[in-house]
Parts: C-alpha cells; structure tokens; sequence
C-alpha cells in the first residue's frame, strides 16, 4: 500500500485547508492520454448556517501517474467533469482541482489529486454522482487495452430529512498499492462512517464509459448534445488478480492472517475482500505488472423500522506487483478490546523488517494508522529499526463513542529498501507493507449505586421502588429496567444489555435522564398487580444509545428487595377424571401469611380461573371463595381428554370505607399434558408429557403408569423417569406389549416449592390417554394455492379494513415413514397468523381440502396432521405459509376543500399493513406534518393538508398547509410474515 502523510484517517476536513504542490504538466484539453490509476467520490450534506438538505458537498480524490509515457510527460488533471445523477452535470472540465498534484511521500510515480464540488438537488431521492475520465493507465493485465479505456467511479446518496446530517463512508487509506511476487498482498481502505452507519464491502469489476465526457454533457452546458447520463459498462476482459489466465502455476503460500493457509498443496490463489473490515487479500501474485479492481461500500442505516440502504460509495484502485527479493514487513498489533466510555486507550505496534534466505537486507520500517477516530486518537511512532519499529496509538474515549459496531484502526508497516522513493527505482526496490485491522468496542458505563426498596402503594400492594444515580453518559436514548425472582448470574466482562439466558424479564423504561422507577408488577393492560410475598426480586438496569450508532452498556450491580410473608400459591392441578365432556380437575392452594405481627386487613376472597392451554393469555373467572380457609377446588364438566387446562389465583381484600380492593395475583400453573405415540414398527410406545407451573418437577422422578384398554384392567405403574422444567418422555418398549392392543397411560409429577413442609411433595396428575399400537398414520403433505398478488394489486380501492382474503389447501398421504398406515385417517388442520408461534387448531375433518374464508389478511401459516383409527397421531406435514402481497400505493392529489371528495391524503390501495410512519416536506424541506397509523386506524395516513408541526408558518401550530407541492416519506410495516418494510417517496398537491 502506498502512504500519504496528507490522507491521515479524520473526520471530513475539506481540501481547501490541504497542504497541497502545485505540478506542471499538459492542458486539460489534451488530456485524453492513458494516466489514471485509482480514485473515489465522498459526500456530506450541508452544514453550513442555513442548511439546505437538498445541498450535498463532494470530494474526489484521483490517483495519477507521474511517469512520462514514452516522450510525452504525464497528463496533469486540473479539470474534471462530474455527473449528478439528477440530469445535469457539471459541464466539461467544469471542476478545478483544489491546488496542485500532490506528491506521495516515497512513491514518486503516483501523485494525488483532490477535487471538491457542490450540487443541490431538486428534490429528496437517491442520486448517483460519478466522474469519467480518459483514459486508464497503460498495461494493466486484467483487462484489455486500458491505455483505451476510461476510468468510472460513481458515489450514491440518499437525501431524505429523516437520515438528518449524513455522511457518506469516507476511505482514509489510499488507494494504489504495491505487493511482491509469491508473498501475500494485502489491502486495506481504512473506511468509516462518521454517522455510525454500518459498512459492507464486496468486489466487483471496473467499468468504463464508451463515450468522451465531453459527449455524455448536455443541456443547459451550452453547445452540448448529451443527456448528462454516463452509462457504465464492465471494461473489455475484466477478470480478478487471482484468475488462472493470468499467471499460468501461481499457488498459495504459507499466510496466519485471515483467511490464512499453509501453503501447502499447491492451492489456487485467493483474491477476497472481507465484507466487515474491507480487507483484500490475494495469496499470492504469480506474475508482476499492474492490476485494477473495484469494490463498493455499501452504507446501511439501522432505523426503528429496521436496516436500510442509504449510500454507495465505488472505489476502483490499482495494485502493482514488481519481482523482488525484498520481503514485506511482519506487523504485530494489540489483541482486540472493549473498553468502557471515558477509558483511555493506548495499543503498541510493533514491526520488523522482513527477513530470510536470499532476502535483502532488513530496512527501516515506517509505520502508519488509518481511523475514522484520527483525530482525536493519536498515532506517534518511536523508532523506525531495524530490527523493531515501534508507534503507541493513544486514544481518549467518550460517551459519544458509545456504538454498537467496533471502530476499525487499520495499521500498516512500510519498508524502505535502498533506492526506494525515486523516478528510477527499479521493481527489486519498490517498498512492501503489512497491513493489520484492530477492533476496539466502546461501551456505556453501567449504571450506579441501583437500589431496591420494598414498600407498599396507595392501594396496599407490595411495590419495588428502584433509585439510582444520575446515568453518566447524557447521550444515551433510554433506560430499560429488567427482574427476576431470586438473583442471577453476573454479565460477562463486555457484556452489554441483559440476555434472556440471565433469566432477567424486561419490565419498563425511562428516560435517560431518569433516577427512579416503581415496579408495581403491571399486567399487559396497564393494570397493577402487586409483587407476591415471600419473594426476594433483583433488578438490573442498563441504557442504550441512540441510532444509527447504537450501543448500550454494561448492566448495573444487581439490587434486591425481599417482600416478607407468603403470597397464596397453587400446588396442585391435578386431573381427577380424564373424560370429553365430564371431566374433573383437583385445584389446591396455599393460604397467604401477612408479614409477621401485621394481620390482613379488608374482607379476604380468593378468585379461581381457567384459561386453555399450557400458556393462555386470557382467563375466566371459575369461583369466587369468601371463606379465607377455602384452599380446594374440583372443577368439572371439562374436555381433559383433549385439552390442556391453566389456572390463576387472585387473593382479593375488599373495603367497607371506600378503599379500592387489593388484588394480589399469584403465578398460574397448568395441568399435566400426557401425549402417546406408537413406535414405528409398532413395538413400543413413545409417552412425553409436558406442565407449565411455578414449582419444581425436576428434583423428583415421574413415575408413568398403564394399563390395557380392556374392561377391568387396572393402571400400574411401569416405570420413573427423569423430567425437566417443562416436561419430559419416556419410551416404552416393554415385551408384553401387543401390536394391534390399545393401551392407556398417564404420569404423575411430584414437585416442591421448597424442600421442606407440606410444599415438598406435590403430586398432580395427567390425563389419560389410549392408543393402539399399529404403525402410524402415514405424514400428510401440504400443499397452499398460491395468490395472484399483481391481480389483487390492479383491483382499485383495496385500502382500508373491509377488505378479506381467502387461502385454499390441499394435502395428500406420503408413504413415510416406511411401513406407515394410510387407512382409516381423519386430519386435523392448524393454522397461525406469524411464521413463528404455536400453532391453533382450526379444523378436523375427512377431507383432503379445506377453504380459510374470510380471513383480514392472507398473511398466515398452516400444518396437518393425520388421526389414525386407533387414536395414533402422524408427524405434522410440512408447513406452508402464505405471506401477504406487498403494494402500496399513493395519489399525487387531494382537494381538501370541504366538498366532502377526496378530501384526505390517503393510500389509493394497500395489502394490509402493521403501521405507517408518514412525514410532509415543503419545497425548503421543513417538516409540515408527521403521523403514524396502524391497521386499527379506520384510515392510513389520513393527512386533511393540516400542519401539526407548524405548517409553513412557524408557530402557527394547527393550521393549513398553503396549496403547491409537497414531498412526502411513508415508511410502511406490512403485515406479511416477515414483517417486511419499505420507504416510499414522492410528491404530492394539494388543491383546494
């Protein structure tokens, strides 16, 4: 790699403050010679006093020769011609370079040139800058001809109010670089993004325009007949370095970096660019000359409603490789780091010349670094060697460091072998690098001096009231506090957040600037429920940090608050009676202890629910029980054959004086579910069962009982085994088992809530279930008719609610697994609305087809099984999933003028959509209005020409926007299974 003392890695320092050499060197006019080796286009928007978001500030940086070609001195870029991408152009040569040609420090054959320019926009958008020039060097052996073919760089941007102050990637390393044949080349762009915005970089080919610059300018340039518009192609026989054709025999040799190889076997070389840091590595050069390749940036911008393409940025660089017996430096760099904001860091580099049989001499060895943090982080270095160069980076973090992503230092080493720096070096000569990437991840500070102090509300339920000092870093966006019952595991040195795996539950959050919360255990309605007695809660909290940077920090020291007493808990649901219409289920609870010396005050009651299945989100009121030594309950009349049943305990006190009552609400806890499965060949039955309850089965065995399923006989208990938190299964393979014999089963669970007492030995059983021991139902397969989404998109005013769709399905019989049974089957068909969750079920039937009517979106996935006449139950069929059409589509005029007609802006039609952020922008790009509705809303975006945000007239709040032209940003959450989201941009009018 070639190094410029001028190209330090720093935030955006605009050429006109360069040190920069003025070079002689042919007139612009006569410049379409062969002379450019490598370039790139940067862009920011404005920033000046009054900004204009539709102003884009650029920067182009050209790499040209300085050798003479033949008798003819070398072209001087002093003009440029540059394209907007909107339609218009700078004009020919309407660019001047910013000073000189820059000499590079020891690489007296390429000289750096630096052009700066403005443009503003029509309107908000994505545009393509790109410059043309003729031609490329000469020579270059991955292409045809390159003396005759022009060099293409192009740069996207985005302009959109919502990205705010945006910055295109910035390459701070530049971009010629030179490598040795049979040792490893290696490449690094230094690349950042002053926003924070995240970086991807992948190869690609040159490109070049077939027309002069000077035929592609157009109108308003004066005399022109162009479009404005270059169209780029792949130059003439594009291959990458690594490419066989190019140097017949070439192989690997031994590398440790990434990725690294032994050298052995005579692999093929590898050219790669590592997505993440933009490294390229080419193991190894076979033949000397000059090569070009090109690679993009892409700039992906993490928003609320998910990761977005805002910018592209398309460098083409020149590699030369020259035959030498030098040996490239060994660079050694600190091991990657996290640090917590307001660290100081300080890294040693190292690096000494290479060495080895039949190498030149060791030489000095310059080092460099290139950052995105340069300046503020420093980078001295101390000694030069042999044998050992030296540099200390040093690097004072703070909070505004914070980020999600690590910042990338790029260090280089750069020998100087004899002779080297000159016009006249010859290829022996020519300096080598090593290149290495360290990764330093800056997190927030934890959270201080949390606490948690137990107490009492307004209404009598037990509360947590949390304190803590004032966060450190004021940049932060938000404060999450998380709880778990009992402490928990200490967060890893870097880890920031709080994992599920912690057993932590998120239970609100704040405001950054926040000192307090109050945890008075809200249900999903907003409802206090009060912490149960007898518990001891730890919290933790930690903040996070805005986008598109993001981060957040290290997890606070946990704090504890231990409420006394003992709340009433359920300790058996246990079923009585396994039968479809009259079955019975045993419930039995705790009563509650008051803390000591304090006697419960108000009227005590229990409340007993019931919801469906092992997790139900909604409950119903079973009985009430105004005796407060009522700890028993059969519940009867229930479907236990086929269903799963969940209760929950309210203990309620009620007040004569007016006092609201008290509700403490305890952890519910479900039946046990026991399911059989035939073994197939049908010589043992495989039984699981399964519970969601809140003491512990896994200290005890199950024990599993059966009997067959003839009159008289009797249940006996077969075996125990062990069980985990949420169920477990057991197969039995007895010999007395019968093929084509029913058999019945259950199990029984023993738990405790503590190993002591009257709690430490809670039995409940399951259901029972019967199955016949014949081979399985064969597994069905599903099939989905497919929607006709452009169909629907071409119907008009599909917007709103009203609109339903339907899925049809199909299945047939598999023959698997081997030996599988395909008579005698009825199917039971499951359906639900996302591509994860459980499944409901939906139907049973006969058939092979079933129609879903009716349905508010087509969004939704299915899965069938097959019954088999003895009960069996197949394996689930594949699932098909039908995912909503994606179309949204908007008018460019509404009239809100009172006449009752198409008086709202509004979606002409949509499929069906999660939510709409919409943002309004006059022509000077101020923000008029701002909305989000959701698919409760009766209408989308629903925009009557009002100005919430002021209108066009400042501190006019509420009134009219004045009639003209309106840009406008709806960024939509459709409502298809992968929650997928789209921006869409335009204009509309308002006429009245």
């Amino acid at each position: 790699m070639i190094e410029s003392f001028l190209l330090r890695a720093r935030a955006w320092a605009w050429a006109v403050s360069l040190v920069l050499v003025v070079g002689a060197g042919l007139r612009p006019e006569v410049a379409h010679a062969s002379h450019i080796r490598a370039g790139d286009i940067q862009a920011k928007v404005d920033t000046t006093a009054g900004r204009n978001p539709r102003r884009i500030f650029f920067k182009m940086i050209l790499y040209t020769t300085t050798l003479p070609n033949g008798t003819q001195q070398p072209v001087d870029e002093r003009q440029v011609t540059i394209f907007f991408g909107d339609g218009t152009s700078s004009c020919y040569l309407g660019v001047d370079r910013v000073g000189g040609r820059q000499p590079i420090p020891l690489v007296p054959d390429t000289g750096l040139n630096v052009y700066v320019f403005e443009h503003t926009y029509p309107a908000t958008g994505s545009y393509t800058v790109s410059y043309t020039g003729e031609n490329r060097v000469a020579g270059v052996l991955n292409m045809d001809n390159s003396g005759a073919q022009s060099f293409f760089i192009s740069t996207t941007v985005t302009i959109d109010p919502a990205l705010g102050l945006n910055h295109s990637p910035v390459l701070t390393s530049p971009a010629v670089d030179k490598g040795g044949i049979n040792q490893v080349f290696l490449h690094n762009p230094g690349g950042y993004d002053a926003d924070g915005d995240s970086l991807a970089y992948h190869l690609r080919p040159s490109q070049k325009v077939s027309l002069l610059a000077q035929d592609i300018v157009g109108l308003p340039c004066p005399g022109t007949t162009g479009n404005n518009t270059p169209i780029s192609v792949v130059v003439p026989n594009f291959r990458f370095p690594a490419d066989p054709g190019l140097a017949a025999g070439a192989v690997q040799v031994p590398y440790n970096g990434v990725p690294s190889s032994t050298g052995t076997g005579n692999l093929a070389p590898i050219f790669v660019q590592d997505p993440f840091t933009g490294q390229i590595t080419w193991n190894a050069p076979g033949q000397a000359g000059t090569y070009n390749v090109a690679f993009e940036v892409e700039e992906w911008r993490r928003t609320p409603l998910g990761r977005r393409q805002i910018g592209l940025v398309i460098r083409d660089m020149q590699i030369i490789i020259v035959p030498t017996n030098n040996l490239r430096p060994n660079l050694t760099i600190p091991a990657d780091i996290c640090v917590v904001a307001g660290q100081s860091i300080t890294g040693v580099v190292t690096a000494a010349d290479g060495i080895g049989p039949g190498s030149a001499a060791q030489t000095p060895v310059t080092l460099f670094a290139y950052s995105g943090v340069r300046p503020p982080a420093t980078f001295v270095q101390s000694t030069q060697g042999p044998p050992t160069a030296r540099g200390t980076f040093t690097w004072q973090t703070q909070c505004s460091n914070v980020a999600r992503l690590p910042y990338l230092v790029v260090f280089k080493a750069q020998d100087t072998p004899p002779g080297s720096g000159t016009t006249t070096t010859t290829p022996a000569n020519q300096p080598l690098i090593d290149e290495q990437v360290w990764r330093i991840t800056v997190v927030g500070p934890a959270p201080q001096n949390l606490t948690a102090t137990a107490g009492v509300n307004g209404t009598g339920l037990n509360r947590t009231v949390l304190n803590w000092s004032p966060y450190t870093c004021t940049n932060a966006s938000i404060i999450y506090i998380y709880r778990k019952v009992g402490p928990g595991p200490a967060p890893g040195a870097c880890e920031t957040g709080i994992p599920a795996s912690s057993g932590y539950v998120r239970i609100g959050s704040v405001a950054p600037n926040a000192t307090t919360f109050t945890d008075e255990n809200l249900d999903a309605s907003g409802t206090a429920r009060g912490l149960a007695r007898g518990f001891t809660y730890c919290y933790r909290i930690y903040a996070e940090f805005p986008l598109p940077a993001g981060g957040a920090s290290l997890a606070s020291a946990e704090a504890c608050a231990t409420f006394a007493g003992r709340s009433a808990q359920l300790k058996n649901v246990d079923v009585d009676v396994t039968s479809a219409t009259a079955g019975q289920i045993a419930v039995r609870w705790t009563t509650p202890r008051p803390t000591t010396g304090v006697a419960f005050d108000g009227t005590p009651s229990y409340v007993l629910s019931r919801g469906e299945g092992q997790s139900p989100t909604t409950f119903t009121t079973v009985r009430t029980f105004t005796s407060f030594n009522d700890t028993s309950f059969v519940d009867t009349g229930l479907n236990t054959l086929d269903r799963q049943y969940t209760y929950r305990l309210d203990f309620v006190r009620t007040f004569t004086n007016g006092q609201a009552s008290v509700t403490e609400t305890g952890i519910p806890a479900s039946s046990v579910r026991t399911t059989v499965v035939a073994g197939n060949p049908p010589t043992s039955f495989n039984v699981r069962w399964s519970y969601n309850v809140p003491w512990d089965n896994t200290a005890r065995p199950v024990t599993i009982y059966r009997r067959a399923d003839t009159p008289g006989s009797q249940f006996v208990q077969i075996a125990t085994a062990p069980t985990g938190t949420t169920g477990g299964s057991y197969v039995d393979n007895s010999a007395t088992l019968v093929t084509g014999q029913n058999y019945c089963y259950y199990v029984r669970t023993e738990g405790r809530y503590v190993p002591t007492g009257y709690l430490s030995s809670l039995l409940n059983k399951s259901q029972e279930q019967c199955r016949q021991l014949i081979a399985p139902p064969c597994t069905p397969v599903l099939s989905l008719q497919t929607v006709n989404c452009d169909s629907l998109a071409a119907q008009p005013q599909l917007s709103g609610s009203s609109q339903t769709y339907t899925n049809r399905l199909s299945w047939t019989l598999s023959n698997a697994p081997t030996g599988c049974n395909a008579s005698g089957v009825s199917y039971r068909l499951y359906y639900r609305e996302g591509p994860a969750g459980p499944f409901s079920l939906l139907t049973t039937t006969s058939q092979t087809s079933f129609t879903h009517s009716n349905l508010p979106n087509l969004g939704g996935c299915y899965a069938v099984q097959a019954v088999g006449s003895g009960g069996g139950v197949s394996d689930t069929s594949n699932v098909a999933c039908q995912s909503n059409c994606l179309f949204f589509s908007l008018p460019n005029i509404f009239t809100p003028n009172g006449d009752g007609l198409n008086t709202v802006f509004k979606p002409r039609n949509n499929s069906p959509v999660r939510s709409v952020h919409f943002q309004a922008f006059n022509r000077w790009g101020r923000k008029v209005f701002e909305n989000t509705t959701t698919a409760s809303d009766p209408v989308l975006i629903n925009w009557d020409g009002g100005g919430p945000l002021a209108g066009d007239t400042p501190g006019a709040r509420g009134s009219k926007v004045a009639d003209g032209i309106y840009f406008y940003l709806a960024e939509v959450e459709f409502a298809d299974l992968n929650g997928t989201k789209r921006t869409y941009k335009g204009w509309v009018e308002i006429v009245r």
